[in-house]
């Protein structure tokens, strides 16, 4: 009795989209390319050159 409870409530309720749903990436398609990979890769840099510039001006 205990487990089917526990299984009612891990189950997705109807009408939601199940995660197995989701396509994968294509890179050839631009905006997965920017959102993906360009924008991290723009972050990651301007957060290293901020950190840089961050500790210069405490010497």
């Amino acid at each position: 009795m205990l487990i089917k409870i526990f299984l009612a409530i891990l189950q997705l309720p109807p009408g939601t989209q199940n995660p197995d749903d989701n396509l994968p990436v294509d890179f050839k398609d631009p905006f997965d390319l920017i959102v993906y990979v360009i924008l991290p890769v723009l972050l990651i840099a301007g957060y290293i050159i901020w950190k840089r510039k961050r500790n210069n001006h405490k010497d």
